[in-house]
């Protein structure tokens, strides 16, 4: 079994065909570690057990691995065959408690295991075929074919790990023990545990664009922090100093926790952490697979919010400073620890199941003067994710940070027991929402000045704000807001009675959706990227948004948005979501309008969502088309182009060609017309397109 658990593989060294191997080899560990993890379900039954009421049940995450390598493959264009469109829906997307999440389970109908399964083998061939037949270059960087089979392996390692989180919250009556070739590691008393110095210095984090191993985005980038004197305990935090928090009546005591913490307490009716068992005074901790008597030597796992409150009860009892570190102090501790990005896999740690199937005393993996400075469990730290200078998204997972970067997300460092691949290597980046359970604990820092958290209030990722300003700004050269203006025609032509739905598939940052709030009894906004949906879901929420733009060099707006000052303040009937137009769920169904507004020239098949929108409209249903025909700059493929091209010899324009596919289900209700549409750039440089307008009645 231990040939499964194996380091990323190396992008830059090496030959193009020993590189295919490699990443081919690596592909199938991946593809069987983590089918292998489900054998920890003893039935299908288990399969179907949500085991935390803000997550899907298992049933999803075995599948959602295996299509997020299809969903990838057709965005990148590397494939244009879809196995199974309903699973590569229903299965599409995770839950992180973001309001695009899709939680009601009325909305879903499970597949069974064996067609999962199926599924699967066929994912797996997929991927095989296209790693043995595209052309590979080295290094393999963002731009080449298998970053994306390197995206699929290692999303997938990230859920070998979430999902093992949730298996432990499962019923142990669900559960087939010992799965893995590993053992427990040893139990006892807590070690005596103390504060050690650092001297403060430079630290320069972030990752270089070339590096040899796979990288999430905000991985990328160059910030260089000085860190000042402090004081870091030598062990993780233990079950045993954490009972003298228990027992102190820390979850009873509401000063020690934030406003946040307390909330989470109360809601929870927590007295102790979520893995811990108590039977006639006698606690035992829940692993994976089974339950033991309390390790005390252990690390105590629980939330950033029980972390805090306990460095503030430690900080009152003593009258010292205590609080967790940050990420740049993580990062400093480990360079004096000798520990450096060349040296991470090199280290005597418990970390990718190297050692262990489970966390080990806190006192056994050391490093320098410090122990499980990686390894063990991850260490929860003070600091909120963010992009460092420099960062960009990945286009063909735009959505997998900056979802994050709301403050409510902290960063864990150092990797667990279970981290593998890019979970174990030195600049790996995750973030949880600070209430979330992960096989995490933390370590005390000590330290006299005032802890500054950086923390963006205002989005920076330019796409969005350009989106934002295009939405929400001031007019532009006398041209008139373009989503207003579709508000405007989307009344005219579907009238403003309040029983009827809306879908609009292209939101966007979703002026054109708050403008129609009183004219529907029901909207739903869509957009293919959370990105840009959760500036709407804050406006909706809060009632404002604030980003920056960019005026001229290096002068920026700091613009604030109120949706009251729009005379907007109806939100109630709306909701956003985040989905593929082009393979929507069937719960999308049923609607009175459809506005698909600069939605055609995004898809990668235009043409089939032509041929099938009908089948989303209620008779009589209007649908609302703008589109600038730009084909090539997605680009879409060619055989998916409703027209801009010849046939038989003949010019066949776009419109005649979205004619001939609509007219088989619907009439058209007035000649299309043009709309100018500036989109700005910055306050002294805008883009201008003409969408062509066409409003369609369902026969």
């Amino acid at each position: 079994m231990t040939t499964l658990y194996t380091p990323t593989t190396n992008l830059l060294d090496g030959n193009p065909e020993q590189k295919r191997a490699e990443i081919r080899d690596y592909f199938l560990k991946t593809y069987a570690l983590d089918e292998q993890l489900y054998t920890f379900l003893k039935t299908e039954k288990a399969f179907y057990r949500r085991a935390d009421t803000l997550r899907h049940p298992l049933i999803f995450y075995y599948g959602h691995t295996a299509v997020f390598f299809i969903n990838k493959l057709i965005l990148a264009k590397i494939i244009d065959t879809r196995i199974n469109p309903r699973f590569e829906s229903i299965f599409a997307i995770g839950v992180d408690e973001m309001s695009w999440d899709d939680l009601d389970e009325s909305n879903y109908d499970w597949p069974s295991l064996d067609e999962v399964d199926a599924y699967r083998q066929k994912v797996k061939n997929v991927v095989l075929d296209v790693i043995d037949n595209t052309p590979l270059e080295l290094p393999v960087n963002w731009e080449n074919p298998f970053w994306i089979i390197m995206m699929g392996i290692e999303h997938e390692r990230i859920h070998i790990e979430t999902s093992s989180v949730l298996i432990r919250q499962l019923p142990l009556e669900l559960i087939t023990p010992d799965i893995f070739d590993l053992t427990l590691a040893e139990r006892g008393e807590a070690p005596e545990n103390s504060m050690l110095p650092l001297s403060g210095g430079e630290v320069l984090l972030g990752k270089p664009q070339q590096h040899r191993f796979y990288g999430w985005d905000m991985e990328y980038g160059r910030y260089k922090v000085r860190v000042d004197d402090f004081k870091a305990s030598q062990y993780l935090v233990s079950n045993g100093e954490f009972l003298q928090f228990i027992a102190d009546g820390g979850y009873q005591t509401e000063e020690f926790w934030t406003t946040e913490g307390w909330q989470w307490k109360n809601y929870e009716q927590a007295a102790f952490p979520r893995f811990w068992r108590k039977t006639n005074d006698e606690y035992f901790l829940r692993l994976v697979d089974q339950e033991i008597k309390m390790p005390w030597n252990w690390p105590v796992e629980l939330n950033y919010l029980e972390a805090k409150a306990y460095a503030n009860w430690k900080s009152k009892k003593e009258g010292k400073s205590y609080r967790l570190p940050t990420e740049a102090e993580w990062y400093y501790l480990a360079q004096q620890c000798g520990i450096t990005d060349e040296s991470f896999h090199e280290q005597d740690a418990n970390i990718a199941l190297a050692k262990f199937v489970s966390p080990c005393p806190v006192n056994q993996f050391k490093s320098g003067d410090f122990y499980d400075v990686i390894g063990n469990v991850w260490q929860w730290t003070e600091t909120p994710v963010t992009g460092f200078p420099g960062f960009k998204v990945h286009p063909m997972y735009d959505d997998f940070s900056t979802p994050t970067f709301d403050g409510k997300h902290n960063l864990i460092k150092g990797g667990s027991w279970i981290s593998t691949g890019n979970e174990a290597t030195w600049h790996a980046r995750y973030a949880f929402r600070r209430h979330f359970y992960q096989h995490a604990g933390f370590r005390l820092v000590e330290a006299e000045k005032p802890l500054l958290i950086r923390n963006d209030s205002y989005e920076t990722d330019q796409e969005v704000t350009q989106s934002c300003e295009f939405n929400y700004g001031q007019t532009i050269a006398g041209f008139k807001n373009f989503p207003k203006q579709i508000a405007e025609i989307c009344k005219k032509y579907a009238g403003t009675k309040a029983d009827k739905k809306l879908l609009d598939l292209n939101c966007d940052t979703g002026r054109t959706v708050f403008e129609l709030a009183t004219s529907f009894q029901e909207i739903t906004g869509i957009d293919f990227s959370a990105r840009f949906i959760r500036l709407p879901i804050q406006m909706k929420e809060q009632g404002f948004i604030r980003y920056i733009t960019k005026d001229e060099g290096e002068l920026l707006f700091y613009r604030d948005v109120q949706l009251k000052d729009l005379g907007l303040a109806k939100t109630d009937n709306l909701q956003f979501m985040q989905a593929d137009a082009n393979n929507l769920k069937t719960i999308y169904s049923g609607y009175d309008v459809i506005l698909a507004v600069n939605l055609l020239e995004e898809l990668y098949a235009p043409d089939r969502f032509l041929s099938t929108i009908h089948e989303r409209l209620n008779t009589n249903g209007i649908l609302i088309l703008a589109t600038t025909y730009d084909w090539e700059s997605n680009p879409v493929k060619r055989e998916h182009w409703p027209g801009g091209f010849k046939k038989d010899g003949e010019p066949l324009t776009s419109f005649e060609g979205i004619s001939t596919l609509l007219e088989r289900n619907f009439e058209l209700v007035a000649p299309p017309k043009n709309l100018h549409a500036a989109y700005p750039l910055s306050s002294r440089k805008y883009q201008v397109s003409v969408p062509e307008i066409s409003v369609w009645k369902k026969r």
